[in-house]
Order: structure tokens, then C-alpha cells, then sequence
């Protein structure tokens, strides 16, 4: 058993620390629906891409559907989501879809553009959102002070 330093309270649910509820509204949001909604966005990021891409790709006979494919070029609607989902609601279509919204933990105030922009380019790394701290915040989260929580 772990001691815990004079003062401190143990934790003993996620967002304890954060002063988050245990459950139900604004409490943090399991990693199931966390990556649903991901897997929603990158989707819905990648058909508006290939939209685009195939409009403006050369219809000829050498060029085959792996040439008209999206590509990086999904990155930019994901990042458009992201972003400005953020900051005029608070969420994209797949935390819509999902029940779930950012905020930020440090105080009561609406994710501001730099902060939504931080936590969009870390997602995109991937790298930052496996890496889970004890509350079950990716690392774009607590860079940006910001938590996934249930709406």
C-alpha cells in the first residue's frame, strides 16, 4: 500500500483530483466513447477530404483509385472540425454523437482559440492521445488544461 503525503487526499475515482464528478454530467468521459467519437471525426474528415480530392483529381486511365484517394490531405477538414468545434461549441460531431465535450479544468471559461489549436496539432500526433495520464487524460488534454467530459 502507497502512503500518501500529510494533507493529500487519496485519490479514489478519475477527476478527483481535477474537481470533476465521479459520474454523470461533466464527469470524465470513459476512453470507449472518447475513441468512438475520434473514430467518427477522422472518418467524417477523411469522406469531406475525398470529396475534394475527387473532384479536382485528373479522370485519367492511368491514374487509379489509390491516386484519387484522400490521403494527408483528411488532416485538414479533421483539423477544421477540431478547431473550430471547439470554440463555438465545445465539441466536435463525434463528442456530439457521443455525448461528450472539452473544457478546461484550470477555470470556468470556454477553450480559447490557442488552446483548441495546442490540443488539435497534439491530437493529430496520435503519440499524445495513447498516452493516458491516472485521471485518463491524453496528453493533449493536460497540455491545454483541458479534460474530455460527459454533457
Amino acid at each position: 500500500m502507497r502512503a500518501t503525503p500529510a494533507g493529500a487526499q487519496e485519490q479514489t475515482y478519475r477527476g478527483q483530483r481535477l474537481g470533476l464528478p465521479e459520474s454523470g454530467q461533466a464527469s470524465l468521459a470513459p476512453p470507449g466513447p472518447r475513441i468512438a467519437a475520434w473514430i467518427v471525426d477522422a472518418i467524417a474528415s477523411g469522406l469531406v477530404a475525398a470529396l475534394f480530392v475527387n473532384a479536382f483529381a485528373p479522370r485519367d486511365a492511368d491514374h487509379d483509385l489509390a491516386a484519387r484517394l484522400p490521403g494527408y490531405w483528411s488532416l485538414v477538414p479533421f483539423a477544421v472540425d477540431y478547431v473550430v468545434g471547439l470554440l463555438v461549441a465545445g465539441r466536435t460531431l463525434g463528442m456530439y454523437l457521443f455525448g461528450l465535450r472539452v473544457i478546461r479544468v484550470d477555470r470556468n471559461e470556454a477553450v480559447n482559440p490557442w488552446r483548441a489549436l495546442l490540443r488539435t496539432l497534439l491530437l493529430m500526433l496520435f503519440i499524445p492521445a495513447v498516452v493516458f495520464d491516472r485521471d485518463g487524460r491524453g496528453l493533449h488534454d493536460r497540455y491545454t488544461d483541458t479534460a474530455v467530459v460527459r454533457s
